[in-house]
């Protein structure tokens, strides 16, 4: 049943002047100005990450699959950290916290969950790109061509749209109470669901067929593609060459545990156990440390790139001089 004092949205000009606020960090006064300069260097860096990673495979002639990949995760993260950042940013510095618009939250809304459902399918395209490679090396350039590759990538992005659009349409569809506060610093799928006046489940049915197809799915086939893995390498008698094999899987093991791992404990719950401020510390690690942390795995551990890298840094150098 609808709470009291619920707002109504029968017209559509109504849903034009509404805003909700934005609270962010207002409890913590005293520690805003440090959150805010330690943010903003995070923020910095990682964009410096990840454009370096991204102009050093464009400038690359030669692309493998997984060089092409990791160039489209480096652009969702530069995305993703646009749409939450600024708002993130500017929570920090307005005390009363930050206004935003009923469509301007519902399109952050849309963008967040749709950037971060291309890279859950992106994680499994990852995931097929090493299975063909360690169980079918001698059909690798065949079957991983340009062509496939472009489809995968496409197909990532449409997925994560798509499932956002539902998803989006189906929580601002709901009637929401007349305190529009809300105790976050971006307009997260739980914190918005916690102000629709409704007593019962129904509006957490489309979040939990959103998680089906945008986590479970896309886990069970990145499961599937290593169990096959492990399958090929049991009859692998040296040991060199199964921890050569593994070694190239481990970067991408890596960023699925921590995407997957602070996805699902911030999505696949109910909304009885949802909690202002876990969900903020939560989300400042999933929006801030991990996309910092992508550039770095992947910097450090894949062979691929620190050749990029290097190759990079190489020209630079001799253009310089020059």
């Amino acid at each position: 049943m609808p709470c009291e004092g619920c707002t109504e949205r029968d017209n559509r000009s109504t849903d034009a002047t509404v805003e909700f606020l934005l609270l962010g960090f207002s409890e913590l006064l005293c520690l805003r100005v440090l959150l805010f300069l330690i943010f903003l260097i995070v923020h910095l860096v990682t964009l410096a990450g990840n454009v370096m990673i991204f102009v050093a495979v464009v400038m690359e002639p030669s692309r493998p699959p997984m060089l092409f990949f990791l160039c489209q995760l480096s652009v969702i993260e530069l995305c993703y950290i646009l749409v939450i950042v600024p708002k993130a940013l500017l929570s920090l510095i307005v005390v009363e916290g930050s206004t935003i618009s009923f469509i301007g939250c519902a399109a952050q809304m849309h963008l967040f969950v749709a950037l971060g459902g291309a890279e859950c399918f992106l994680l499994v395209a990852m995931s097929y790109d090493r299975y063909v490679a360690i169980c079918q090396p001698l059909h690798y350039a065949a079957v991983m061509s340009e062509g496939l590759c472009l489809r995968l990538a496409a197909a990532c992005c449409l997925g994560g749209f798509a499932v956002s659009l539902g998803l989006t349409v189906a929580v601002f569809r709901l009637p929401f109470c007349q305190s529009h506060r809300i105790n976050h610093f971006f307009c997260d799928v739980p914190a918005v669901l916690h102000l629709a006046c409704t007593q019962s489940y129904a509006p957490e049915l489309p979040l939990l067929a959103a998680c089906v197809l945008l986590l479970l799915l896309p886990f069970l086939l990145i499961l599937t593609s290593y169990v096959c893995i492990a399958a090929a390498l049991l009859p692998v008698t040296s040991s060199v060459g199964r921890g050569k094999a593994l070694s190239t899987c481990i970067s991408h093991l890596a960023i699925t545990l921590l995407h997957y791992g602070c996805a699902t404990f911030m999505y696949v719950r109910p909304k009885s156990s949802y909690s202002p401020a876990r969900d903020k510390m939560v989300s400042l690690v999933y929006t801030n440390i991990t996309p910092l942390l992508y550039p770095l795995i992947y910097s450090l551990r894949n062979k691929e790139i620190r050749g990029v890298l290097r190759k990079m840094l190489r020209r630079r150098t001799i253009a310089q001089v020059n």
